[in-house]
This record gives structure tokens, sequence and C-alpha cells, in this order.
């Protein structure tokens, strides 16, 4: 396994084990399908058995831990890239295994990235509970997936942090119900009495309560009415802790539109959250540079080599190094609090 990993946002990656099921649009090109079975023989999707790694893999993030105390810094592994920590074909004693090793490595930053976040809940609960030292991501790829998982993420009580990894990215999202900047809410009285309608008019909402929109943790105080129920509600508002994005790369990649990308850094900009471009992919936006006749212009402006939006934006295929990870000249390397040693 992996150890001073080449993701982005992470020093290590580490898979207690692999194989998985692909789930959603995000997967249809998934690059740890094709490395698992050409390269590792590991058969993948629903009723295949996924494979625990071996006990010296087991070993690598005991011995990150001695390193990162020593320093006196945090290091950030990535669990897991070949797999699904909350896959449903995976035995629960190893999703248990799993989780003592996480306690028992307190100087690492677990982040655990999943497609299943409804399952995330009850299955570390079935782990003996959340260990301190989780980041708890979903990824997301589209306004389908956000309006259905981001909820299910933030209703999650227990990681350090929830956060989503939106690669790749296949459309404009948004999320900004999930980063609203006010941490507060004034609660459901109008001074009407208890639970007669939002008292807020700045809750981003749709014409119903914010709950579906932001997750609350209530707080009851003040004096029962004669009901029983409280006289009156305040609630915490709980908010998305980081977002990363990124295009898709690998033979079959589908291109990002940067208006899709640069929205998401702008929602995050706006909300104070932090923001983490991850990467282009294979296509990079080609710009005036492809008017020039040169050959290697030339050779993008083949239609294999470049993919046209509706909107007449233009996308050259170069590869994901040459593409790289500037959105609009910047590198754009957001992490929750102070967690980037």
């Amino acid at each position: 396994m992996a150890e001073n990993s080449a993701i982005e946002w992470t020093h290590h990656t580490f898979n207690p084990w692999i194989g998985c099921t692909k789930v959603g649009p995000g997967c249809d090109n998934c690059y740890a399908a094709d490395l698992a079975t050409v390269r590792m023989g590991v058969k993948w999707g629903a009723g295949e058995d996924r494979r625990h790694t071996a006990e010296s893999t087991w070993k690598q993030p005991r011995a990150w831990n001695r390193k990162a105390e020593a320093a006196g810094i945090r290091y950030r592994v990535f669990c897991a890239s070949l797999a699904d920590v909350f896959d449903n074909e995976v035995p629960a004693e190893w999703r248990a295994e799993l989780f003592q090793l996480i306690r028992e490595t307190p100087h690492l930053d677990w982040l655990l990235v999943t497609k299943r976040i409804g399952n995330a809940a009850k299955m570390a609960e079935a782990a003996g509970g959340w260990p301190g030292n989780i980041w708890l991501g979903a990824t997301i790829v589209n306004q389908v997936e956000a309006d259905r998982d981001i909820p299910k993420l933030l209703q999650t009580n227990g990681p350090r942090y929830r956060f989503l990894s939106m690669e790749p990215l296949l459309g404009e999202v948004n999320i900004e119900p999930w980063l609203n900047p006010d941490k507060t809410c004034q609660g459901c009285d109008d001074g009407e009495g208890y639970g007669n309608r939002c008292s807020r008019t700045d809750i981003p909402r749709r014409e119903e309560c914010p709950w579906n929109q932001a997750v609350q943790i209530v707080t009851d105080h003040g004096p029962y009415a004669d009901d029983g129920e409280p006289a009156s509600v305040s609630c915490d508002v709980r908010t998305l802790d980081w977002v990363i994005v990124g295009g898709e790369s690998g033979s079959h990649a589908r291109p990002m539109h940067p208006g899709w990308a640069r929205s998401l850094r702008d929602q995050c900009e706006e909300a104070g959250v932090p923001f983490l471009f991850k990467q282009w992919g294979e296509y990079v936006p080609a710009g005036d540079h492809l008017e020039e006749d040169t050959p290697a212009n030339l050779r993008l402006r083949r239609g294999d080599r470049c993919h046209v939006f509706p909107d007449h934006h233009l996308m050259a295929r170069v590869g994901k190094k040459a593409a790289g990870r500037l959105l609009d000249g910047v590198q754009h390397d957001g992490y929750p609090e102070a967690h980037h040693p």
C-alpha cells in the first residue's frame, strides 16, 4: 500500500481490504476497479469476496503514528482508496478491527470517504463507535447526490470533521444550504407559541422548515408550555467543514466544466469553508492558445482531443499532469483548522 501518497490531500494511503461495487455515476470509470482487477486479481462487484490485506500492511499505520508523535505533527491517512469502509459486503469484524487500529493511532487523522454515507452511522456504532480522529467524507458528483447524501453526512454524530469529496465532478452543484456561515437558528417560535413557523427569513428553505436544508441539533430551554412541549427551542446548525473538488482522470475521463469548479470555490469562499482544488483531470480549459496552428495545437483540435460544452466552452485533453491543479491561476489548498503540516 502507498506511503507518502501522491493524492494531493493526504500524506498516506491505507487499504484494510480490497474490493467494492459500483453504485453511482461517479463509479463508472473507477480507477480502483481497474487496478484491483487487472493488477491484483481481485474481482469487483456485488457478491464478490473482499480481500483482507496483509499483516505487514496493517503495521504501517502504527509506524506512521510513531513518526507523527516524534515530530509533533499529524499525518492524514486516506482509508480506503481501493474499497469502501461502509460497504455492505465487508464483514463487520473487519470494520471493528479497522476502528480499533484508528483508536490506537491517535496522532493520525483518518479520512474515510464513502459512497454509502447512509450506512456510516449504524456500521460505526457496531464497530464500537466513532474514534475521535476520523474525518468522514461523502463522495458527491452531482446535485441529486448532494440533495440525497449531504443531510445524511451532517446527521452523523461522532466524526471530527464532515467533508465532501466532489470527484469526479459531473455537473453544477449548489451546496450553499449546507455551508451557511451563520451557525445558529432562532428556532420555530414566531412569538405565538412553540412550533408555529420559522422565525428566520435568511435560512435557505423551499417554503418549508430549513431542517430539510441544514441539519440542526435541537436544544430545549425555557419553561414548558401547558402541553408539555418546550416554550421555545434553539438550534445549532451543523454545516460542512471542508470541500474537495476534482475532475476525472483515466482513459475514459469525462471533462469538468470550469464553471462548476468556480461555483463551488465561490460558495465555499463566501461561507468561509476550506476549499481544496485537487485536479482538472484529463481535460483543461483550452483558452485562446489553441488558435495558433502549431503541431501540438492541431493535434489538440482533433475531435478526440477536445470537448465542447453546450455553452461552447472548449476543453482540451492534455492529461492529468499537464492539466495541473490551478483554478484561475491559483492553487487552492484549504484544510480544516491547522491540520496541514
